[in-house]
Order: structure tokens, then sequence, then C-alpha cells
């Protein structure tokens, strides 16, 4: 029994201590983590090198385990989406018992390179750049500061928007940023209370929304799927900002950058974002726990087919679930959203990995649960009060936004995760400076060569290619020992699974020797 007892702590200790930074939990917080934490990230500190990490492996610990970072609220269970950045299972299980193992470095040579961040814009210059007044943050230590600009945009003709940027001014204090399009400009700049949620007229859309470690706003915009947003002439753009508690004295500027399409484009399906499903008539009592739901249409069903390409549900502080989904005629249920423990401070567009297909005769409804009582900590009133529907943070909201269009035969089958990446041919003033690496050519279309010009036999060598948003693509070499003083690669243009790679800017992040640095390449 003594030998047995032995043996299995021997062999718990073996596999605990197998996992390494180098070797298996680097890629993991570099693709989940580091969108986040990275230098002038949101996030509070930086999470790219061993050192960083080792230093808050406890905090570390407890946020995974209690399943709270990464931040994805989404039940991956009933529904999947692009972009997503939740862990695995086996991710999970790998980082927590690596944090629970003595958190062992590994060989420093054999860690991947880390993903490269852009400290400006990701798609470069657009069409038309709006950017709100420096802007001082008020929010103390024991609130949070919401404000609404409202810019016009001077653009003369009406114009079609296949991609939208949301550039911070300051990553480290905008929580959210959510963008309004106004064709009736009669949206007002409101800095004065703080409690500004989104703009006061009627006629804004909500386009598109920042929060950390999101991603630009890509729409497919080339056959066989060109799809676009109208963008009204004169039309108003409305910044709603929200800045966390803690971020007073702080500035900021934030801009957002329109791409269109060249206008006359022909082929561009419309797509349209509304609050497609909202209730403003609910109560919630002081002390209670409120149900509310929301219907549309309200009565009978979709009048036609439609392609719903995102879901964007919105409540307040007291918002605790909420589940969005579809009857269809059949009777089946087209399973759009749950989330079951709704945080305020992580809101975003969830879009589809595959479009669904709402047929018609189809009833959308939403079903949420609101916390009024002083167990939810997040309830600004302390005791409770009776609340109601509204603007500000204190009121509450059930909202739920969706990006949609006409549906067409086969809309279902396409992919968005590998569609919403925009060809980055626009970029024609990007800096390449010397590196390690000589890469031919660049920009490229099917295949360029990298060749070494500062190594030595003996060096560790790994290459990894990554996009701008920090997913890995592509690995080169992973901890190449060179037997040569000259190195030729090839990228044939492909990612890891063999498929072709968007065309964009990718970074070539290296390792040599444990000597981290990094080059950009076009693919066109």
């Amino acid at each position: 029994m003594k030998f047995t007892l032995l043996a299995i702590a021997t062999l718990y200790t073996f596999v605990t201590f197998g996992q390494t930074w180098s070797d298996d939990v680097a890629e993991i917080v570099y693709e989940k983590c580091t969108k986040c934490h990275h230098t002038g990230g949101v996030g509070p500190f930086s999470l790219t090198t061993y050192a960083e990490v080792s230093a808050v492996t406890s905090m570390m610990y407890d946020a995974i385990n209690l399943d709270e970072m990464p931040p994805w609220p989404p039940n991956n269970d009933y529904q999947t989406y692009a972009h997503d950045r939740s862990l695995t299972p086996t991710e999970k299980t790998t980082m927590l018992n690596w944090l629970t193992g003595g958190t062992p470095e590994g060989n420093p040579a054999n860690t991947p390179p880390p993903p490269v961040y852009q400290s400006g814009s990701i798609l470069g210059n657009g069409d038309l750049e709006l950017q709100i007044p420096t802007y001082m943050s008020k929010a103390l230590s024991n609130g949070d500061d919401y404000v609404c600009f409202a810019i016009p945009s001077n653009l003369p003709a009406d114009r079609v928007i296949k991609a939208v940027e949301i550039v911070p001014g300051n990553r480290e204090i905008v929580h959210h940023a959510l963008i309004y399009v106004d064709p009736t400009g009669a949206s007002t700049t409101d800095t004065i209370g703080g409690d500004c949620a989104g703009p006061t007229s009627a006629g804004a859309s909500l386009v598109m929304g920042y929060t950390p470690g999101s991603s630009p706003m890509t729409l497919p915009s080339s056959n066989p799927l060109k799809l676009g947003i109208q963008f009204p002439a004169n039309s108003q753009v409305v910044f709603a900002m929200h800045y966390p508690e803690g971020s007073y004295g702080e500035y900021d500027s934030t801009k957002v950058i329109f791409h269109f399409y060249p206008p006359g484009e022909t082929g561009i399906r419309d797509v349209s974002t509304a609050d497609v499903l909202q209730n403003w008539s609910f109560v919630l009592p002081a002390d209670q726990i409120t149900d509310v739901s929301a219907q549309y249409p309200p009565s009978g069903g979709l009048p036609v087919d439609f392609s719903l390409l995102s879901v964007f549900p919105h409540m307040h502080l007291l918002g605790k679930e909420m589940t969005v989904y579809g009857i269809e005629p059949s009777q089946d249920t087209l399973q759009l959203i749950d989330v079951p423990h709704y945080d305020f401070e992580w809101q975003d567009f969830y879009f589809y990995k595959n479009i669904q297909r709402a047929e018609s005769g189809t009833v959308l409804r939403a079903d949420a649960i609101y916390d009024n009582t002083s167990s939810n900590i997040h309830n600004p009133n302390n005791p409770p009060q009776t609340v109601y529907p509204g603007l500000n943070t204190s009121d509450e909201m059930f909202l739920v936004y969706m990006h949609y269009m006409l549906y067409e035969p086969g809309d279902e089958n396409y992919n968005m995760d590998s569609l919403m990446t925009l060809g980055f041919n626009e970029i024609t003033d990007e800096s390449f400076g010397a590196g390690i690496f000589s890469v031919y050519p660049n920009p490229f279309v099917d295949g360029m060569h990298l060749y070494a010009k500062e190594l030595r036999p003996g060096d560790i060598l790994s290459v990894v290619i990554y996009d701008t948003q920090g997913k890995r693509i592509r690995q080169l070499a992973n901890g190449m020992k060179l037997t040569d003083s000259e190195l030729h690669l090839e990228w044939d243009g492909n990612n890891d699974k063999g498929q072709r790679a968007e065309s964009g800017l990718y970074m070539i992040s290296i390792n040599v020797n444990g000597k981290l640095s990094h080059q950009r390449v076009i693919k066109r």
C-alpha cells in the first residue's frame, strides 16, 4: 500500500511538474489573456513574459478556478461564436495544474515568441475618422463615469460601412465605448452627470462596440459575401463612453475609424442593427428577484426569413442572467445566446461562428432575471429601492441588439470566423524596419521567404506568425537548434490547420536564445 501511494504521489508530481511555462502554458496565456494584459492594454498588468505571470500566480489561480478570467459571459454549450476567448477544459486544467505545481519555467529558449500589439490602429487609415475632445475621467474610487459625445460627421453623401474600428485614446481607462449613428442629428453631448448610458435621440442606431480584447468589426467585403451598414449623409456619430472607478484625472481621446465601400459599389447586402427585443414597462420592486421577458414580433411570427449575424444582450447592474432564443414554426428552439452570470462590466456584440437562420414564422424571445436585493453586490442602492427602466446606470434596461439581414439560401453555411477579416490593401504607409530576417516578397500573395542575417550555429530559434489580434496563425520553428550560419524559412500563407490565411497585416514574432523581437509583413 505504501508503495502504491508513493507511486501515485510520484506520478502526480511528475505530471504536474511536467507542465512548464515554456512548453505548455505560454501559448495559452498569449491566446487568451494578453489581448487585455499587455503593456498599454486595459488590463492592470502585463502577462506577456514568465516574470510578469509568475508575479501574480495566486491571483491568476483564483480568477481561472472561479471562471472569472478570461472574461467570457456566454454559455458555449448553448451556441458558438467568432473570436471566443474562453478557456477550453483542457486549457483550464493545464493552467491550474501548472499554477499549483510550482509554476516551473522550463527552458527559456523553448518559449514561443509572444504576440505583438500595436498601440494605434489595426486596420490603418479609413475613409472617415472622428475623435472625441480630450476628456478627463471623473470616476472616483466609489463610482464609474459614463459620458456621451455627439460629433457631426459632415459626410456629404450616403456611404456604406464595411468595417469599423474603435481606437481607445487611453486603453488603461476605456472600459467600453459604444458607437451610434444618428441620421436625425438630434443627439446631444452629455459629460455633466456621469450617468449617460446612450444617446437621448430615438433616431440613433448602435453600430459597433469596443470592450477590452475586442477586435475591429470587419464585415465580409468580397464575393461571395459582401455585407455593409448604411451611413446616411450628415449623420451624427455618438460615442457612449464608460470610464471605470478610480480613473479620476486620467485623460482620453477615443476615436472611431469608418471604412466605406467605394461609391457605386454593387452586390452589397444591407446589414441592419437594432434593439430587436426590448421591454420598457417592467418594475423591479426592492428586495425582490424579478423575471422579465420580451418578444418580437409582439404577435404572430417573423414575416420573412432573416439571417442573424450577432447578438448583444444589455442590462444594467441588477441584471443577473438572460437567455435569447427563437421558437420556430416547428416548435424547435433557435438558440441565440445564454448568459448565466450577466456582468455589466463585460458586454459585447457576439458574432456567431455561423450565420443563424431565423425562418419566417419564428418568434424571437428573451428571458431575464433581475436581482434587486441587498445580496446583489452590484446593486447601486443600499438599501434596495424600486427601480424602473431608464437611461441612467442606476436605472435598468432590457435590450437585445442584433446585426441582421434578409436571408438568402446558403447563408447558414458561411463561417463568420474566417470571413470577418478585412483585406488590408489600404495600408500602404506601413513602415518595415530592419530585423533578424530579410523577408521577400513583402507584401506577398502566395508565400514569402525569410532569410537569417544575425544567427549563429548553436542558436535556439522559435518563430511564430500572429495576426493583429494576437491569434497564432502559423508556427515556423519551435526550439530549432541551428547547425549552420545561414537559415532559410518559408511561409506558404496557410495557418497551422492548412487553411489559407486572410489578407492582412501579420506579425513575425521571434525568440532567439530567449531574446524576443518582431517584424511586420502584409499578405495581399
